[in-house]
């Protein structure tokens, strides 16, 4: 089954609820408004009338950010040269793809879009897409010095791709129970018509979308998967199909049974759900075939098209994409990765222009990390903060979101090898999609325990 077992909305409310209660009883004459603020909450969540989703695509690897999005002023360009000349892009091929933001960075510094990425470009124009910089895992606010001395408490395990994926989605190392994705689902589940729909992902087991109570629901390219026996006649015989489903679901008296059976028949009845749901979806955007990534945002976007038919007002997805741990052949791999995302995630946004939702879904891109400034032989090894993007109508877009870092080789920005210290946190960028998405501040500690450490959490690059 790909379900895992999940709490009746109801119960998934009320204990939400209650654990917020608790969190509040220190808050002394205040309790009862904040208490108040909480029920406005559980409230908003449950009677949404609108429709939002947020999207993750998450590239499996580590992204090397120093060719994704290229320093393209000259003094940038030159400096970052001497670090990896034999991973270069030729600045010609650069021109095309500069970024010219509404608010120019200052002290003339550039970027470009690597060749590959063109797709994304025109959306930049348009404002529906920015650009964060140096964004990463951190616990709290980090100087350089403070790590030198470790005088501050890091993300466990720096540089592991299991610990880090999942450190960016749950705020965990790898074992990690939940994911900010899922807490968010746990808050909006009981407002969709049925909860299994809340949290999709369509590449597999991912914690991000991991709740408390939320369940995260694996579907293929191609939509929920049967059970062969149930979905055409067992030995040619309905009544076999019949009996099969009343073995796979009847109520058991060993509790651990009747779980699994209760489970299995939820699994079931979504599956005809959804099955039926999608039938009455086509879209007329091409997506780039072969391109596995497309396939999954195709999927996305059949499943935001059916929307209606399945009762969802808020929904988070998770999709992916492998291949980016380029320590070596990275001029042979790296670009093709690249066009994938980008013409994928180009065509994912047409469609959402499409379905008339281009307003209510934002995607963004996440990695375990970003990789060394510095090259090996012909590549770059495990690095830290990572430059990536968000897109859709939402976003107040043209824009960079954070600062430059400096390009050097343990410099002022960097711990070493140009490992680059982040300056913006997984949490912030977190909690800003979560605000646009509809998490209230009395909630928002529930989905990012981590935020309580930085005095800015809203980026500010979403509209209202």
């Amino acid at each position: 089954m790909n379900q895992a077992p999940h709490i009746a909305p109801d119960n998934a409310s009320r204990r939400a609820f209650l654990r917020r209660s608790a969190a509040l009883s220190l808050a002394g004459p205040a309790t009862p408004w904040a208490l108040s603020l909480a029920a406005m909450g559980e409230a908003a969540a449950a009677t949404a009338t609108d429709y939002k989703a947020l999207v993750c695509v998450f590239l499996y690897g580590g992204n090397d950010h120093a060719n994704t999005l290229v320093p393209y002023d000259l003094s940038s360009y030159n400096t970052q040269q001497l670090f990896r000349s034999n991973l270069a892009i030729d600045r010609q091929a650069l021109t095309p793809l500069l970024l010219k933001p509404s608010t120019p960075l200052p002290d003339g510094r550039q970027y470009a879009l690597a060749p590959g990425l063109d797709p994304l470009l025109p959306l930049f124009d348009a404002g529906r897409m920015s650009v964060l910089l140096n964004v990463g895992t951190l616990v709290q606010p980090t100087t350089k010095a403070q790590y030198t001395a470790a005088s501050v408490p890091l993300p466990p395990k720096l540089f592991s791709h299991n610990d880090q994926q999942s450190y960016w989605q749950s705020e965990s190392p790898e074992g990690a129970a939940s994911g900010w994705g899922g807490r968010m689902g746990d808050l909006f589940a009981s407002g969709n018509g049925n909860a299994t729909f809340t949290c999709i992902s369509v590449s597999g087991n991912a914690v991000y979308l991991s709740g408390k109570s939320a369940v995260q629901y694996q579907v293929s390219t191609t939509g929920s998967v049967p059970v062969s026996g149930l979905q055409s006649p067992l030995f040619g015989s309905s009544a076999c199909s019949a009996a099969l489903r009343q073995l796979m679901t009847a109520p058991r008296v060993n509790l651990f049974e009747n779980e699994y059976a209760r489970v299995t028949a939820r699994s079931i009845d979504a599956q005809a759900q959804m099955t039926a749901a999608l039938s009455g979806v086509t879209l007329a955007t091409a997506f780039p075939s072969p391109n596995s990534l497309a396939d999954q945002l195709k999927m996305v976007a059949r499943l935001i098209g059916a929307r209606s038919a399945l009762g969802t007002k808020r929904q988070v997805f998770f999709v992916s994409l492998g291949g980016f741990d380029t320590h070596d052949g990275l001029l042979n791999t790296h670009p093709g990765l690249l066009k994938n995302v980008g013409s994928a995630m180009a065509a994912f946004y047409q469609a959402t222009v499409e379905l008339g939702v281009a307003d209510q879904v934002t995607s963004f891109t996440a990695s375990d990390f970003g990789r060394t400034l510095v090259s090996n032989s012909d590549g770059s090894d495990h690095g830290w903060g990572s430059m990536h993007w968000v897109l859709g109508g939402a976003v107040k877009g043209q824009s960079f979101v954070g600062t430059p870092p400096v390009i050097a080789n343990n410099g002022p920005d960097d711990v070493g090898q140009g490992r680059l210290l982040p300056s913006l946190s997984v949490d912030q960028l977190g909690a800003t999609l979560a605000t646009w998405l509809g998490v209230s501040a009395t909630d928002m500690a529930l989905v990012l325990p981590n935020l309580r450490h930085f005095s800015t959490t809203n980026l500010g690059f979403m509209a209202a």
